[in-house]
């Protein structure tokens, strides 16, 4: 059925969600699917204004935090790896710097992927307005079928 199934991965309980989805949707087929875990580094964009030491500073601050952020999610996706791969199934992982929403729709243009599954935080309102939907934005940016899992109000 599926021969790629994308799978972005924020580091959060609320995205891992879909994973039990991934589990069932990959064994469907005669041939597993391969799962694609995508972690993408986000880090906020800093407008770098001044002169001299101050802007030294502030890109080996920039670099640090682009290194602390890779390292952690190194050890995130090889964790979600593991995990997927005790379950019988092949997975690769991925891990992109930028917008999150921008570089899921980059990767599943770019590459095969017949599925893109992922969890939402489930926010509405004024607190999805202030963070914004990566969700929504990759439901409103690509044709290839998604599955959203969003968490069970209580």
């Amino acid at each position: 059925m599926y021969k790629t199934i994308l799978v972005p991965l924020d580091g959060s309980e609320l995205a891992e969600l879909v994973l039990p989805h991934v589990e069932m949707l990959a064994k469907t087929g005669v041939e597993p699917a391969e799962v694609v875990l995508l972690r993408v580094c986000e880090l906020a964009r800093m407008v770098m204004g001044g002169y001299g030491e101050a802007v030294g500073q502030m890109a080996v601050l920039t670099e640090q935090a682009a290194a602390a952020c890779k390292g952690e999610a190194e050890e995130y996706l090889a964790a979600m790896e593991k995990r997927l791969k005790e379950a019988g199934l092949k997975v690769r992982t991925v891990l992109l710097e930028g917008d999150s929403a921008n570089e899921i729709l980059d990767y599943a243009t770019n590459n095969p992927v017949d599925l893109i599954a992922m969890g939402t935080h489930g926010r509405s309102g004024i607190r999805r307005w202030a963070y914004g939907s990566v969700a929504s934005k990759v439901l409103r940016g690509i044709a290839t079928p998604l599955l959203l899992v969003t968490p069970e109000k209580k």
